[in-house]
């Protein structure tokens, strides 16, 4: 007998790859119209019960009742016709195609031969009115948002009749402000009836949203938990075994002569002509760290890239223990700073690539990586990769021989955030560490950069997280429309008074 309260239940689900169970005998009843969360260390198998629930793996054991009937959901197109969809972490849009089009892909309207794009237009505006999800229809999915993006892809669920709505990590590429619409839209969707999977490692948004929150551990359900009445120290014990800090223990910064000089530094988008990084002069400097804040779009991306290379300066210099490396090539700069990057598959790995060959992509040319004889040495290879596996726990179903694609968003981040700290750069540069990482992983990645700090290291870190701002900062940089607006002390100055300067309602005359 099924729970008639129950919308969706599992039954001993178990899914299994190569040296790992990622779900193990998992039982779970999700009632209809609630927002339930699933929550969970990286790798702790939330993804792979919703995709199992989505038709991507079909589970060696268990079934799965939808509405109280035993269902075999096969693949993607059997859940779209059960009424799931689902919001993958990284999105599933076709780039050069527009809004419209991307959202009705699969399930056109036609007339006869002919597409019937009027009406298509027509329902998917009505659909985007009724649930507050503001979109242009015709504008190209690489001329919006990531935010847009997202509305996007809620829409393409509600455009196939969707009841049940699985989103996977959707806070994770968003500002403030987007997580912010997000919630509000995720409870009016239940608030219509539908019932909502929120997979998150954020527990405030779980506390915020959620009705009720299940947490798996290394592939096991341990509680279903009411999300009201449970704190965030009770969640975050649960998901990772052990207590949790959420505050990032530091003592005081001792910095001492500038590592990075940023003179003047003026960037220009090719395709708008607008300056998005304008005439920026800032220092980092030994044993500090400076955390740069502001609401995406807003020239930091920019920045970022013109410092490491990845985009050309128009006008300024970028000066590095006092040496110009401005007009210096990527892997000039390599040898003097450490990335995280803020797009972890576009410039972070290579998807393709073993685990491995990621963790030793700034190495393959140093030596005992290479022979004399020019070739590679792959034993060392496979040690240094052992090492940094343990050392940073990156968990994998085959360790070293994973392929990076197939591992997890936050093990993923995990690996790149290793080979970066690893390679004991006296500059480090780091664009959302912590995006898409379980409480446990914050925490050591915290604690990793202030080690770097007081190793006499100079990070300059780029977050959209206030909260993280505010408590890893020991200097804060504030820009807005491609200028810094401040430079403040997060000892002296409020969350409100940082809001001010991110909006550009307030500017710094003088800057500390």
């Amino acid at each position: 007998m099924t729970n008639s309260e129950n919308i969706i239940e599992f039954r001993h689900i178990t899914k299994k790859f190569p040296g790992i169970i990622a779900c193990n005998d998992i039982s779970l009843g999700i009632r209809k119209g609630e927002i339930h969360a699933l929550l969970g260390e990286n790798g702790a198998g939330k993804s792979t019960l919703m995709s199992v629930l989505f038709g991507m793996y079909t589970p060696e054991e268990g079934t799965i009742f939808i509405r109280g009937e035993e269902v075999k959901v096969t693949n993607p197109r059997v859940a779209t016709e059960l009424g799931i969809g689902m919001v993958h972490q990284h999105f599933k849009l076709v780039q050069n195609y527009t809004v419209l089009q991307n959202i009705i892909l699969g399930e056109e309207t036609v007339k006869g031969p002919f597409l019937d794009m009027d009406t298509a237009r027509k329902e998917v505006v009505e659909l985007s009115q009724k649930y507050g999800l503001a979109i242009e229809p015709d504008e190209l999915i690489s001329n919006i948002t990531v935010g847009q993006q997202q509305r996007c892809e809620i829409l393409k669920m509600l455009y196939r009749k969707a009841e049940i709505l699985i989103f996977d990590e959707p806070t994770a590429v968003l500002t403030p402000q987007e997580i912010d619409e997000l919630m509000g839209i995720m409870k009016g969707l239940a608030k219509e009836g539908h019932t909502i999977l929120f997979i998150s490692h954020k527990l405030d948004e779980i506390k915020f949203v959620a009705d009720r929150v299940s947490i798996l551990r290394r592939g096991k359900l341990v509680a279903t938990l009411d999300a009201a009445s449970t704190t965030k120290e009770k969640m975050g014990e649960l998901m990772v075994g052990k207590e949790v800090s959420f505050h990032v223990e530091k003592e005081p910064a001792q910095p001492k002569e500038d590592v990075l000089k940023v003179e003047n530094l003026t960037i220009i988008n090719n395709e708008t002509k607008k300056k998005v990084v304008n005439d920026v002069s800032f220092s980092v400097r030994k044993g500090e760290i400076v955390v740069i804040a502001g609401i995406d779009g807003n020239g930091q991306s920019e920045l970022i890239y013109g410092i490491t290379g990845l985009m050309p300066i128009n006008e300024g210099r970028v000066l590095i223990n006092g040496e110009d490396y401005t007009k210096k090539s990527v892997r000039d700069r390599n040898m003097v700073l450490s990335h995280i990057p803020e797009d972890r598959h576009k410039y972070g790995l290579v998807l393709d690539y073993l685990l491995s060959y990621n963790l030793a992509l700034k190495n393959f040319f140093k030596k005992g990586f290479v022979n004399k004889a020019g070739f590679l040495n792959f034993n060392k290879f496979n040690e240094y990769a052992d090492e940094l596996i343990n050392r940073f726990d990156i968990r994998s179903g085959q360790g070293r021989n994973t392929m990076a694609r197939s591992m997890s968003g936050g093990n993923q981040q995990k690996a790149i955030v290793a080979r970066e700290i690893d390679q004991d750069s006296d500059l480090l540069i780091a664009v959302q560490p912590t995006r898409g990482l379980d409480v446990g992983a914050i925490e050591y990645i915290h604690k990793q950069i202030v080690t770097q700090r007081d190793k006499d290291k100079a990070v300059l870190m780029m977050s959209f997280e206030l909260d993280e701002v505010m408590d890893v900062a020991d200097r804060i940089i504030v820009m807005f429309e491609g200028e810094i607006m401040g430079t403040l002390d997060p000892k002296k100055v409020t969350l409100e008074e940082v809001g001010l300067y991110m909006a550009g309602v307030k500017r710094e005359e003088k800057r500390i």
